[in-house]
């Protein structure tokens, strides 16, 4: 243990960023999905968010690889949850915006798996 008095510095959670192939059009996807404008982007990177809470961004990752979820051969890598009101309304929203569903739904009454443009697993529920 150590005898330090020094104040530990302070950590601010930011954003989680996801690699795609097209951080444009994921940005897009998300940024109309949870109504969070552009705050900073470049060629290769976006960041949504408001102003002083946690963002999503979004950088560009050469030979860009989407996960195969549920088949593990390319893992799924990270996934958000979003708590919803109705799951069947919110799920028809995400498709409309251009996610898509895959055929595996391990508890679809409880939550729903969807996949967004670049490919990653994230779930809508009312859970939360």
């Amino acid at each position: 243990m150590s005898t330090d008095t020094t104040p530990a510095p302070a950590f601010r959670y930011a954003a989680v960023t996801f690699d795609c192939a097209d951080p444009a059009e994921l940005a897009r996807f998300y940024g109309e999905l949870l109504g969070y404008p552009t705050l900073f982007s470049t060629d290769d990177f976006f960041f949504l968010g408001k102003e002083g809470a946690a963002g999503l961004g979004f950088t560009r990752v050469a030979d860009y690889r989407p996960p195969t979820w549920p088949d593990p051969a390319q893992g799924k890598q990270a996934h958000i949850e979003l708590g919803v009101d109705d799951l069947d309304s919110a799920e028809q929203h995400v498709l409309e915006l251009g996610a898509t569903k895959p055929e595996f739904q391990p508890q679809p009454e409880r939550w729903r798996v969807l996949l967004d443009p670049a490919g990653h697993p994230f779930c809508i529920t009312t859970l939360v």
